[in-house]
């Protein structure tokens, strides 16, 4: 018993010992982080600049197709086969369908048969004329007689070229058997299959083109007098990486009643990826304005009081809130808060505080500043 009551004695002899230790070695290491201070964050800087940036409005619209031809049959014929299917891309010209030319063809032969007869008939009716001619200026005949005759020519003249029309019309109507897409774009959907009979005006195929795009782009009323036909727009769409440079087009006339927006046009002309029916982003450039400070978008960030900028003085941060503007081109325009020339901090911004401390990457802010511009 007595044995066991010594244990547990150095036990807690021991325990208290390591604790004090423990406590005087966590002591001295705040003391020398105290000592030490936080590490400074490593930044670099640039300095605010005036360049001119452009004036914008921005609206998010909608893109229509102006050249979506429905594909109809211009001869009545039976389908003997269609060549594409729904969503396949076509070219201006390739073979849609093909169309039965059996009846077009037996009137063609019927038609070229009546060519060749009123055709002989007239052949005819010429040495006719020719024969009464010479018998009336040897006074065999009567003059009469010679006109009956010439106009009998006449009139089998009129119906040979009657035929040759009829003719004409019957093998342009047979090359109608053949189908041919009259725009490139997408069969949007296929309307008729093979075997079935068509009449005069029945639709085949319905395509859709995108190689004339309208972008319709609602802006607010209130801006409407600013806007105008032949002012530059920059536009895109979520299906294609391709930015198109386009000009205001034309306004609608009218305000669109249930958005109170001006409705504004403009075209686009062979974008690949564009299409039909998708949506479309549109910056108007309405001006241009001098003299505006800029800085790269990195520089600003969000704080508790709003937009801000940490202006670099020595080895500290100093925030400084803001009120922003246009952006372009990855940089910001800064409306209020800022003078020309400021050390602004670009990367490492987002770690700061007031007066947080920093360090320069590099020893040179005209470098860096060169190197952010670029």
């Amino acid at each position: 018993m007595m044995l066991q009551t010594k244990s547990l004695l150095l036990i807690a002899l021991l325990s208290t010992i390591l604790i004090g230790c423990g406590a005087k070695k966590s002591e001295q290491d705040q003391a020398e982080a105290k000592k030490n201070g936080p590490k400074p964050t490593l930044v670099t800087i640039t300095h605010v600049k005036k360049q001119a940036v452009d004036i914008t409005e921005q609206s998010v619209g909608s893109l229509e197709g102006l050249s979506n031809p429905t594909v109809s049959s211009e001869v009545a014929a039976k389908v003997i086969r269609i060549h594409v299917n729904t969503g396949q891309a076509v070219k201006q010209g390739q073979l849609i369908a093909t169309l039965d030319a059996t009846d077009l063809s037996l009137q063609a032969q019927e038609a070229q048969a009546e060519v060749a007869r009123i055709a002989a008939l007239l052949a005819n009716q010429n040495k006719i004329v020719e024969r009464n001619q010479v018998l009336v200026s040897k006074k065999f005949i009567s003059q009469n007689a010679l006109d009956n005759d010439s106009s009998q020519q006449a009139a089998l003249q009129e119906q040979w070229a009657g035929a040759k029309a009829r003719l004409d019309s019957v093998k342009h109507n047979s090359s109608k058997t053949k189908v041919y897409a009259p725009a490139a774009g997408k069969i949007e959907k296929k309307l008729i299959d093979d075997g079935e009979f068509l009449r005069v005006g029945d639709p085949i195929v319905l395509i859709v083109s995108s190689q004339l795009l309208r972008a319709h782009l609602p802006f607010p009323e209130q801006i409407g007098a600013k806007l105008k036909p032949g002012l530059k727009v920059r536009l895109s769409t979520p299906t294609s990486e391709q930015t198109v440079d386009a000009v205001i087009h034309e306004l609608k006339p009218m305000i669109t009643e249930g958005s109170r927006s001006v409705d504004v046009i403009a075209d686009v002309t062979n974008a690949p990826g564009w299409q039909a029916g998708a949506s479309v982003d549109g910056t108007v450039v309405l001006g241009t304005q001098a003299d505006s400070l800029m800085v790269p978008e990195q520089s600003v960030v969000l704080r508790p009081a709003g937009e801000v900028v940490y202006l670099a003085r020595g080895n500290k941060a100093y925030q400084a809130i803001v009120k922003t503007g246009a952006r372009q081109n990855g940089l910001v325009e800064i409306l209020q808060g800022l003078n020309e020339k400021d050390a602004v901090v670009v990367d490492g911004a987002g770690f700061l505080t007031d007066q947080a401390l920093i360090k320069l990457a590099t020893p040179s802010p005209a470098n860096i500043s060169q190197k952010v511009n670029k």
